[in-house]
């Protein structure tokens, strides 16, 4: 299945508790969203069906996630880092194969009244 990237323009002011990022709708399985402002980028999948939210920078080598492919695998859901091919774990963040080592950045996410919506407060920081 081929995946789409959407781009969010413009800046989000990510102060408040919970941010909309995107209608359902406009999410189908496979879609990768990038949530960009205030110094924080947060890479959105829809995978499944189901929604994550990690940050979109990549521990190695500072490349954007959001652009890489993303796909089920033995760890689960998994994004692969366009530069080196590291795999981070959808579900936690966390570099599960090198050169990439630590955390990505994990963000809660929700669906309210079929809208997406992001914690900007990371529940696991970026680690590098």
């Amino acid at each position: 299945m081929p995946i789409e990237r959407l781009k969010m323009e413009g800046h989000v002011k990510l102060t408040e508790p919970w941010i909309p990022v995107a209608d359902v709708c406009d999410m189908p399985p496979g879609t990768v969203l990038r949530v960009s402002g205030e110094g924080e980028d947060i890479a959105v999948f829809n995978a499944g069906g189901e929604f994550h939210a990690i940050g979109d920078t990549c521990t190695h080598a500072q490349q954007s996630l959001s652009e890489g492919e993303f796909f089920e695998d033995i760890h689960g859901w998994v994004v692969e880092c366009p530069l080196h091919g590291s795999l981070f774990d959808l579900a936690t963040g966390a570099a599960i194969s090198l050169p990439a080592t630590g955390n990505a950045g994990l963000y809660a996410t929700k669906v309210e009244d079929g809208v997406v919506y992001v914690n900007p407060d990371p529940v696991s920081p970026f680690r590098s």
